[in-house]
C-alpha cells in the first residue's frame, strides 16, 4: 500500500482519480520534466531523465490498479480465479505474484508475510487464495506466459 501512497503523491491524485484525469496529469508533468527541456543543462537533464523514469512507472502502475481497468478484465479475473489453479507463487517486497495454469499472472500488493507463508504451507495454495487473498488486496494483471 506504501507503493501506492507513493506514486500517488508522485501524481498528485488521490483514489477517485479516473483513468482520463491519469492521462492528463501524466502528460502535465511529462510536459514539465521532460529531459528534452535541459539542452545546455546536463546535470538538469540527467535529474529530469530520473524523474521522468518515475513518474512513467507510477502512472502505469496507477493506471493497472485503477477501478476502471479492473472493470475491463473483471470477467477474465474471474475466470481465472474461479477456474484455473495457481502454478506458481512468490512473494517480493509485499507484493505477492500470482501464476495460473492458464497462464494469467495477477500481483496482489500489501500481502503480509505472515499470510504468504500461510499460502506456502497450505495444502491448496488455490483454494486459500480463494479465501484470503482474492477480494482481500488490490491486485493488478501482471502479464501472460508466453505460448510454446
Amino acid at each position: 500500500m506504501k507503493r501506492i501512497a507513493e506514486h500517488r503523491k508522485l501524481l498528485g491524485v488521490d483514489n477517485t482519480a479516473t483513468l482520463k484525469d491519469l492521462k492528463n496529469i501524466y502528460r502535465n508533468v511529462m510536459k514539465e520534466t521532460h529531459p528534452d527541456k535541459f539542452i545546455n543543462d546536463e546535470a538538469g537533464k540527467q535529474e529530469a531523465e530520473e524523474r521522468s523514469k518515475s513518474v512513467i512507472e507510477a502512472y502505469h502502475f496507477l493506471v493497472s490498479i485503477n477501478e476502471e481497468t479492473q472493470e475491463k478484465y473483471k470477467e477474465e479475473y474471474t475466470e481465472t480465479i474461479t477456474n484455473s489453479i495457481i502454478t506458481d507463487f512468490y512473494l517480493e517486497k509485499s507484493i505477492l505474484k500470482v501464476q495460473h495454469l492458464n497462464g494469467k499472472m495477477f500481483e496482489y500488493i500489501g500481502v503480509p508475510r505472515n499470510t504468504y507463508i500461510k499460502m506456502v504451507n497450505s495444502d491448496s495454495p488455490s483454494r486459500f487464495a480463494r479465501r484470503h487473498i482474492y477480494g482481500n488486496f488490490v491486485y493488478r494483471k501482471s502479464g501472460e506466459a508466453m505460448a510454446d
